[in-house]
């Protein structure tokens, strides 16, 4: 009997990574029934970490009010896993969605992810998986080192707010006299620096509402916050692989909490014991509502294909759609990619078909592997 894993990210927006999954299993089962399907919801550290954890691991969901990223309160899930360790997403605390599509580059703040990291170890989890996927924050995690007790002061010792905007008048650090008694790895979907034309103000500021006229200023403003915390902390965060990950929570995760930077693909895929999964395995199916350039650099469609190379495992990527550089991924182990629809269509009209379109296309492609 053929086994085939299905191990697709969620289509973001649309569908998440169980529903993909479900979708692309039906189609399975029509073209040939007697094949055992192991469907593999997977998430790199953005939007369905915890759903994705709890779903294969186990373990309890959990929530708590917290700040949101515009200042009122939200309620954040988390999850509860059954080594007694934590996992949770910035984004449930400040996440593009939650800004209800007004988008507050310099203002919006992290704040609620340190309220909720400083709750899961006063529960006495002693680990913390944190993704850093889907945010709509610019601070460098100054809001959420606030929340921990951390102060910020400006040249004259004055407190500075802790705000994007603010960052470049930083001058002085203190930290509070105990931190959460916590070890924080960190999930990046990504691996960029914090500043520089790959930083997070020149990469994904514009999604989050930098205008072009703000980018670089606000990349200097975070390169001036790295330097105070190289002086003030020890810490040379700059330059870090992932550090500008959720607008530049990355290095404050570093910074602030002594944290692991962490691909989140790999920490989930080892979690699973992927690797063992595919000595039975004759296909991999994976996929993500966007594959393009950035795939290559810790999202789940390369993450999983890289490992199914290495097991010789043919794999293929069903997407939402193709962005510039998707012929890339071709190079890390996707035998083949295909895409339900061109780029740069409509939200609503996405949400509205996502779920005939996904199914029509693995109609289609599959019966050529099966």
């Amino acid at each position: 009997m053929k086994r085939i894993i299905i191990a697709p990210d969620s289509f973001k927006g649309t569908l998440e990574a169980r529903q993909v999954c479900d979708i692309i299993a039906g189609e399975v089962r029509k073209l040939c029934p007697e094949t055992e399907i192991l469907c593999i919801p997977m998430s790199d550290g953005g939007e369905g970490m915890c759903a994705s954890y709890i779903s294969l691991i186990g373990g309890e969901r959990r929530s708590l009010g917290v700040t949101g990223p515009k200042g009122a309160s939200v309620e954040a899930e988390f999850g509860i896993l059954p080594d007694g360790s934590a996992v949770m997403e910035m984004a449930a605390c400040a996440g593009l969605p939650l800004m209800s599509g007004e988008l507050e580059p310099l203002t919006a703040t992290t704040y609620g992810v340190g309220e909720l990291i400083e709750h899961i170890a006063s529960l006495g989890c002693g680990k913390l998986l944190l993704g850093l996927g889907g945010s709509a924050t610019n601070d460098c995690g100054i809001g959420m080192a606030a929340a921990l007790g951390y102060r910020f002061l400006d040249a004259a010792g004055d407190k500075v707010k802790p705000l994007a905007e603010n960052l470049g008048r930083v001058e002085k650090i203190v930290p509070p006299e105990t931190l959460p008694g916590i070890s924080v790895r960190a999930a990046c979907d990504v691996d960029n620096p914090l500043c520089g034309e790959r930083g997070a103000a020149a990469v994904f500021g514009p999604q989050k509402g930098l205008g072009p006229e703000q980018i670089l200023p606000h990349d200097q403003a975070m390169a001036h916050f790295a330097r105070v915390i190289k002086r003030e902390l020890g810490r040379d965060v700059a330059e870090v692989p992932g550090a500008g990950a959720a607008g530049g929570l990355g290095a404050g995760v570093l910074a602030f909490l002594n944290g692991e930077l962490t691909p989140g693909i790999e920490l989930l895929l080892d979690s699973v014991g992927f690797d063992e999964l595919l000595d039975t395995a004759e296909l991999v199916i994976t996929g993500e509502g966007r594959l393009d350039g950035q795939s290559t650099a810790g999202k789940v469609p390369v993450g999983v294909a890289r490992r199914a190379r290495a097991k010789g495992v043919n794999c293929i990527a069903l997407a939402g759609c193709l962005g510039k550089g998707a012929e890339l991924c071709l190079k890390e182990g996707i035998g083949a990619y295909y895409a339900c629809g061109p780029e740069g269509r409509d939200m609503e009209e996405l949400r509205r078909c996502c779920r005939s379109e996904l199914a029509e296309l693995a109609a289609k492609v599959l019966p050529e592997y099966l």
